[in-house]
């Protein structure tokens, strides 16, 4: 492809994104297309003869488009995944056109060279342990799994077992130790590394679903060795936060290895107004948290966090004689995720660091922490709404009259008139609209404008029965 086709075909690309960015403000906050309906705009028969670039680019957009969900928007709560930065779109978009393989320092020294300052920079405003290792990976299910995998084999170490070199046939059993509302990947890594989801103590939690340190202490008790602790910063729908001050001092005094699930509550360390909700998560011994979250990062960036760098690189490093070796000093990628190919992930996370600054992302877990406050009191204030977390960051979750049946339709009335996205979900056995606020672009305003759009669904939903 001559270069004049490919500066043109790119900017094409550039500028249907830069338009999508533009008008997805006005649009309805929800995909004005099924799925159905967006695999017909696909489908086709296989082409025989290629297609003009431009051509192609051109029907792409005009497949998905009208598919697309607004999680790039101001007033989308559905899940807490971010916004997408367009800096780090930016840095993303030329990710993808260098096509770097970080596979290793050797085949891309700038993708590992920008994946070494962005570790310490995420251990800084994280205010983790100047010394751990960071793997970067593609979010935050991969982030446990790393983590998880380094703590498996480090306790049956420690017990005299060598499971990268024997496996887990005949291996000595773990005892896991998990907080009853832990998040569902959580459980799917657990089964992915041969450990079982069903085959683990499982802790008493609160009304916040954050683990009853009382009842920690009691099931440590009991455990046998080898043991792993899993604890949670920020409970996925309520926002809550283990006791980690109370309950990490007691698992090491049974030399447990304690694994912490921060996908998006880590975040809270950034900021002087919520770090306190993680005081003590810094004793932990791994990590795991997303970029694409409150970094703000696309899609594909998680952060697997380890103080003990020796047993990361044990569960994850990959040799082969084709491969060079770190020299002194060097950071080579492949030691610390489970992937030889991979982009470059480094980039966006540094981008995104750089155009942020440490006052720039507190500040915006700040705000987004607000809005969720001032949007869970006016919805409270609504006859029939029901507040049923204690509002600590930026999850609400509301339940909609006394019935599972009127919050069911007051969400489906509120997705069917598009002004803001908000999804369901069962909490205690209960029916209930989960608002997560965390899209770059999230104001005080837009939460006002959503919390308005909330009450009229539900005014609707009430007055049809």
């Amino acid at each position: 492809m001559d270069p004049e086709t490919i500066e043109r075909l790119l900017a094409l690309a550039a500028r249907h994104a830069a338009r999508f960015r533009a008008q997805s403000k006005d649009w309805p906050q929800r995909p004005q297309r099924s799925y159905e309906q967006c695999r017909q705009a696909f489908d086709g028969p296989l082409p025989e003869r290629s297609q003009l670039p431009e051509e192609v680019i051109g029907d792409l957009v005009a497949a998905a488009e009208p598919g697309l969900m607004m999680a790039t928007g101001n007033r989308f709560f559905g899940w807490v995944i971010g916004g997408s930065h367009p800096v780090g779109v930016a840095a993303d978009f030329l990710t993808s056109a260098w096509g770097q393989n970080v596979g290793n320092h050797v085949a891309a020294p700038a993708g590992a060279a920008a994946e070494t300052v962005a570790a310490r920079w995420l251990l800084e405003i994280l205010e983790l342990p100047p010394g751990c290792s960071i793997g970067f990976v593609t979010g935050g299910t991969v982030a446990n799994f790393v983590c998880l995998a380094a703590a498996r084999g480090e306790v049956l170490r420690r017990v005299g077992w060598d499971i990268e070199a024997k496996g887990l046939f005949g291996a000595p059993p773990i005892t896991i130790l998990i907080g009853d509302d832990a998040h569902t990947t959580v459980f799917s890594v657990l089964q992915y590394l041969g450990l079982g989801h069903n085959s683990l103590v499982r802790v008493p939690t609160d009304h916040q679903g954050q683990i009853v340190p009382a009842a920690f202490r009691e099931a440590i008790g009991k455990a046998k060795s080898p043991i792993i602790a899993i604890l949670q910063a920020g409970q996925i729908n309520t926002g809550g936060f283990d006791n980690f001050s109370a309950i990490i001092p007691a698992a090491q005094t049974r030399g447990a290895w304690v694994h912490v699930d921060g996908a998006f509550g880590l975040w809270a360390r950034a900021s002087a107004t919520t770090k306190h909700l993680a005081s003590g998560i810094d004793l932990a011994d791994s990590w795991a948290t997303d970029g694409h979250k409150w970094l703000q990062t696309p899609y594909d960036s998680g952060y697997a966090i380890m103080r003990d760098e020796l047993a990361h690189r044990r569960a994850m490093t990959i040799a082969a004689s084709y491969l060079p070796m770190a020299a002194e000093g060097e950071r080579d990628p492949t030691h610390y995720v489970p992937e030889l190919s991979r982009r470059a992930r480094g980039f966006a996370a540094w981008a995104m660091l750089r155009h942020l600054g440490r006052q720039g992302i507190a500040e915006m877990v700040e705000r987004h922490c607000r809005v969720a406050g001032f949007m869970a009191a006016k919805l409270a204030a609504e006859p029939g709404i029901a507040i049923l977390n204690d509002v600590v960051l930026n999850q609400v979750i509301a339940r909609f009259g006394a019935d599972d049946e009127l919050t069911i339709k007051t969400i489906a009335r509120l997705q069917e008139d598009g002004v803001c996205f908000a999804g369901g979900a069962k909490w205690r056995g209960q029916q209930v609209m989960r608002i997560s606020v965390i899209g770059y672009e999230t104001t005080e305003a837009e939460g006002a404008r959503s919390a308005e759009a909330m009450i009229n669904a539900w005014r609707i939903a009430k007055q049809s029965g």
